[in-house]
């Protein structure tokens, strides 16, 4: 991936010497390569090391200069590694161990090689499709640890009314329509009753609960001789499924994917989709990204905005096309 416009990654050697002989201690060799991972969403120090026995690790620490929101992410993720690998331990990388020494704190994960996606080719979707599927179907006879949340605890922090409120009744999103603004006020206006009524009461809703990710994109999987692999597990859940799918689909249809409904019809191959809460997750995630794509960039996070507007759009013609309704072309 071009480094220009991406987050700023410090380089190996820019790690202090006691970190770096720390992570040679617990990993039992010594690093000869460490090549920085390029491509997520934040600024936290990742590397893929090669280490002189011939085995690979990977590694993700945060520091002084780390950003709230990454740190947050961190620990979270941190958290999951320690609990979820005797419980789901086939779909995550291997936990080595992590450390903390001064402003720094490391995990180590078993490497799981460069990124399998994009491009998301038919055969490549299908696959991971149908697995994420049978994640979901294994995952739904564990027992939660009890410090993971069920995902309806935090669903009803959004939703379309507050966007309504939030964006002084659209008018900031409408904003971004440029010359075509009024016409997307109107098609807003026209579309928040019906959007509402879709995912209101969301967190009421019948369900068969099941692991979530909760951030399952390109970034955070992997396909490990043709097994799905899963990692940044820090908005771990437990819940509906069709949460997890509904921002799976919609994000592999942003990088230039199949449409999120053929997504849809592999997954349902291997686990049950409810069609009823699956409209409410594609309007509630259409909720969630109306609500952040317009505002402020946040620090250390230059591309996140624009992603969130894609995924905006997507959802929204995907939301559209399941009620017979003209698209938002304005966006």
């Amino acid at each position: 991936m071009p480094h220009s416009g991406v987050e700023d990654k410090p380089t190996w050697q820019s790690v202090p010497l006691k970190i770096r002989l720390q992570t040679e201690a617990i990993l039992g060799q010594r690093v000869v390569r460490a090549a920085r991972i390029w491509g997520g969403y934040s600024p936290t120090p990742t590397f893929r090391l090669a280490l002189a026995g011939g085995k690979r690790a990977f590694f993700k620490g945060i520091y002084g200069a780390t950003n709230d929101f990454a740190t947050k992410a961190f620990k979270n993720e941190l958290r999951s590694y320690e609990a979820l690998s005797p419980l789901a331990g086939k779909w995550i990388p291997g936990f080595f161990g992590s450390f903390q020494i001064d402003d720094w704190h490391v995990m180590l994960l078993e490497d799981l090689g460069p990124k399998s996606v994009p491009p998301w080719t038919t055969g490549k979707t299908r696959q991971v499709s149908s697995q994420l599927g049978d994640f979901h179907l294994e995952t739904g006879n564990i027992t939660f640890p009890g410090w993971i949340q069920p995902l309806r605890e935090r669903t009803p922090e959004f939703g379309w009314p507050r966007v309504f409120e939030d964006s002084r009744g659209f008018e900031t999103i409408a904003a971004v329509a440029g010359d075509r603004r009024r016409e997307a006020a109107a098609w807003l206006e026209k579309a928040y009753p019906l959007f509402s009524s879709f995912s209101a009461n969301i967190e009421a809703r019948p369900e068969t609960p099941v692991l979530l990710h909760g951030d399952i994109r390109s970034d955070n999987l992997r396909l490990v001789n043709g097994h799905l692999k899963l990692f940044d597990w820090p908005y771990v859940s437990w819940g509906a499924a069709e949460y997890d799918l509904v921002e799976f689909a919609q994000s592999v249809t942003v990088e230039g994917g199949p449409l999120p409904e053929k997504v849809v019809s592999w997954y349902a191959e291997h686990y049950p989709v409810d069609p009823e809460i699956l409209t409410a997750y594609i309007s509630w995630f259409g909720a969630f990204f109306a609500n952040l794509f317009w505002q402020d960039e946040i620090s250390g996070l230059p591309r996140l905005r624009k992603f969130q507007r894609d995924q905006l759009r997507v959802l929204l013609y995907w939301l559209c096309r399941r009620v017979d309704m003209p698209g938002p072309d304005w966006l």
